[in-house]
């Protein structure tokens, strides 16, 4: 199976989460190869649902602002493309 260059990045640093459950029974989550990439939630489940989107925010972010990201599994959102324009078809 095929899968895009976000969709393998994203999938690879979620399998490196790390998550907790705090004393008062909810739950943390972080990423520890992407810094900053924290999350809270009652359940497990929901903390997994608030990382996840936490992440695709943060990279979103990162690539906007041109801070290097980590290279992760292969998958590096650094490297810069070099398509033609439509125009140019």
């Amino acid at each position: 199976m095929l899968k895009t260059i976000l969709t393998g990045y994203i999938e690879s640093a979620l399998a490196g989460a790390v998550y907790d459950k705090l004393e008062d029974g909810t739950f943390s989550g972080k990423i520890p190869s992407c810094t900053g990439v924290v999350a809270f939630g009652k359940t497990l489940r929901e903390c997994e649902y608030e990382l996840r989107s936490t992440l695709e925010e943060w990279i979103l972010l990162g690539l906007k602002l041109g801070h290097p990201l980590p290279i992760l599994n292969d998958f590096d959102l650094n490297r810069v493309q070099n398509h033609e324009s439509l125009a140019a078809l």
